[in-house]
Parts: structure tokens; C-alpha cells; sequence
């Protein structure tokens, strides 16, 4: 069983009980959307002691966690599970996940750069990434082999910058397969 360092934040506990089937961590289980004050401490502590990675699920409420934890940890890990490989026919979410998808988020730990990105908008629009009929696919394929997950034109650009991924980075990654 793998054994992960940083303690792993998450929505609830069958996300915690997902992971420790195929792995020896720690999680701390955010219980919702509202992040109470209790739970910022552990999580600052955590952050603090051994480092925390969010793998929270691919929906609305899971990038609204992720975001409040980033603002009051600015440089926390992410992790993310692909909603196609998250999912049963009525609901998304790390507890869904088998453990190659858990594996391969936890394999592709996203840190924030040593020097943050510098795309715009307008990159993303030059990029297919927004104002085309084909930009929420091209947000799920570049999410997928970037391991960044798939956000809307906005969060996606924050997570390439987050990321470090330059413009070359991301073309290049745009035109492979």
C-alpha cells in the first residue's frame, strides 16, 4: 500500500474511505462547501506540519472548496480525478473513482509554479479554449493531459497559471495525440 506524506483534504468520508482501500494517509474531510473554522485550523496545521493535497470532486462545490482553501493556503497541492473516470450514472465524485483513476491524481500532483503562468483570455480564445463550439471539449481534453481537471474558460485559465504552464506548454499539448 502506498504510503502518501502530505494529508489529503477532502469532502467526506467515503472520499476518505475511497482512499485509504488503496492507500496508507491521512485525509481531513471538509464536510461541505462551508469550511468551518475548526477545519481551517486542521487544515492549516496540516499544511503547516506535512503538507496537504485537495482532491476534491469534479463539480461546482468541489472547485468552491478547492478555491477557499487555496485562499487561506495559497501554494496547497492539487489533485484531480477526471469526472468521466469519477462518476456513476446519477453522481460525480472521488468516492466514484476506482483506484487507477486515484493513482493517476495522486501521481500527478499539481504544485503551484516556481513562476506562476502568465496566460490571458484572449490565449485562451487564440487557443480554442473559449468562443468556440468545441472549447468545453478542448477544456476537458487539455484538463485530462495536463491533470488540472476540467473548469470552465475561467478556472481553467487559473489552473494553467496556478500550474506554471506556459503558453508553448499548452499549444504543444493542444496539438499532440
Amino acid at each position: 500500500m502506498r504510503k502518501i506524506r502530505e494529508v489529503i483534504i477532502v469532502e467526506g468520508r467515503h472520499d476518505t474511505a475511497a482512499l485509504k482501500k488503496y492507500f496508507d494517509c491521512e485525509t481531513i474531510e471538509t464536510g461541505g462547501t462551508s469550511l468551518d473554522e475548526p477545519t481551517q485550523k486542521r487544515i492549516l496545521h496540516a499544511a503547516e506540519t506535512t503538507g496537504i493535497i485537495i482532491l476534491t470532486d469534479p463539480d461546482a462545490p468541489g472547485n468552491q472548496i478547492r478555491h477557499k482553501i487555496h485562499e487561506l493556503i495559497p501554494n496547497a497541492q492539487d489533485a484531480y480525478v477526471n469526472r468521466e473516470n469519477a462518476r456513476t450514472d446519477k453522481k460525480v465524485g472521488v468516492e466514484h473513482a476506482g483506484r487507477e483513476e486515484l493513482e493517476n491524481a495522486l501521481s500527478h500532483i499539481i504544485s503551484e509554479g516556481s513562476t506562476p503562468g502568465t496566460l490571458t483570455m484572449a490565449d485562451m480564445y487564440d487557443m480554442g479554449l473559449c468562443g468556440t463550439e468545441d472549447s468545453k471539449n478542448q477544456r476537458i481534453r487539455a484538463g485530462r493531459l495536463l491533470h488540472i481537471g476540467y473548469g470552465n474558460a475561467k478556472t481553467m485559465l487559473q489552473r494553467l497559471n496556478h500550474a506554471g504552464i506556459t503558453r508553448e506548454q499548452l499549444y504543444e499539448v493542444l496539438h499532440s495525440e
